[in-house]
């Protein structure tokens, strides 16, 4: 393929601008409680690199929104899904600890790891996750353009592993053989067996279905679900999953289809042997349910569709409204989409947006963002 002009003038630019780029820093120990922005305000590195994306139309500040997001030590990494054109930056971080009233994001590990339509370079993240070895997993559809008409597929369903204490790429997956044309991939964690193996899970909306990724022996199954976890939906839209651990039992992952009416769980020892098992129904839920995250424990975060009151359960507890407890009552009218721990601070933190302005185009000069502790009822 051959390269356009401006193409090589942006790329030649990200090189001279690396070294700028590589400046950036976030050592303040300073405690701050909220981090803001409107738009997706990224720092390339350098202006001219900054005015040509946005001259070509590859970086459109109001077209990019967070919402997937992790914390390692003062750092809070972020998927910003290219829903549209114009997102220069799918997978950025940003700084928990600078007194700013606009945060900017920084491509991670750089911008030219992640140019769009580019082979073998991130597409399109919409989940992430930090496991216990400081290993930042990211998951990429490779298709872009999701929320217009026309979606694009430029690369193929990929895993990314970066170690964060080096930002060097340990890890690439591809899951095209454990995909379908129709797949929807839409949420990942990781886990360590207690033979130290790593695995990984990735939700696939449209085929009912777990992707479970053997890291060490590099091999993947693609366990389906029962058809019991569908009821009440008129249609498979998103399957959220929820790793929990417990200080004397096996992991386990929470399994619910937001328009389901039930909420089942199934061990991890099960997924690894390429079946479900026996998956273990948990209770009806009386409202569709948003999972939100969990706190690396038995504990999970969630919300009602549309509401914004943030819940805890705790899942050695029988799921019902007598077990739920309301954690967070926002002063705004955002929506949140994560709740992460943050363990540099032994605290938990929100990710919010106004994202249902985004879909229906209408942000003005851009989504608005807040990450903040989740510091009770207000």
């Amino acid at each position: 393929m051959v390269e356009t002009r401006s193409g090589l003038q942006l790329v030649m630019l990200m090189l001279v601008c690396g070294a700028a780029r590589a400046m950036y820093n976030c050592s303040c120990s300073q405690r701050y409680d909220r981090v803001t922005w409107t738009g997706a305000d990224v720092d390339f590195g350098c202006s001219e690199v900054d005015q040509m994306l946005k001259d070509s139309g590859k970086y459109i500040s109001k077209n990019a929104i967070a919402l997937r997001a992790q914390i390692y030590r003062d750092e809070v990494y972020l998927a910003l899904p290219r829903f549209k054109s114009g997102v220069a930056s799918t997978l950025a971080k940003t700084c928990l600890t600078l007194n700013t009233c606009q945060a900017k994001l920084v491509p991670y590990p750089s911008l030219n790891f992640q140019l769009e339509g580019k082979a073998n370079e991130i597409q399109n993240a919409v989940d992430l996750f930090i496991d216990c070895q400081d290993v930042l997993w990211v998951l990429d559809t490779g298709i872009i353009y999701t929320l217009d008409s026309c979606p694009q597929r430029t690369g193929p369903p990929t895993i990314w592993a970066f170690s964060l204490c080096t930002g060097k790429l340990l890890k690439k997956i591809d899951l095209t053989c454990l995909t379908t044309p129709m797949s929807r991939l839409q949420y990942l964690v990781v886990d360590y067996g207690s033979c130290g193996k790593c695995f990984v899970y990735v939700s696939d909306a449209a085929n009912r279905a777990l992707i479970v990724f053997d890291v060490a022996e590099n091999k993947g199954t693609r366990v389906v679900l029962p058809k019991a976890i569908t009821a009440g939906c008129s249609k498979r839209d998103v399957l959220y999953i929820a790793l929990m651990r417990s200080e004397c039992g096996p992991s386990a992952l929470i399994v619910t289809y937001l328009s389901g009416t039930r909420v089942f769980t199934v061990r991890t020892e099960y997924l690894r042997s390429g079946s479900a098992g026996k998956i273990l129904d948990m209770g009806p839920k009386s409202d569709k349910m948003v999972i939100l995250g969990v706190d690396g424990g038995t504990s999970m975060f969630f919300r009602y569709g549309g509401a914004s009151d943030i819940y805890k359960w705790d899942v050695g507890k029988p799921f019902n409204s007598d077990n739920f407890v309301l954690v967070y009552r926002p002063d705004s009218c955002l929506l949140a989409t994560q709740v992460m721990v943050d363990y540099e601070r032994n605290r938990m933190m929100v990710l919010e947006s106004n994202f249902p302005d985004f879909t229906n185009n209408n942000v003005g000069c851009g989504i608005m963002q807040t990450i903040r502790a989740l510091d009770g009822c207000s």
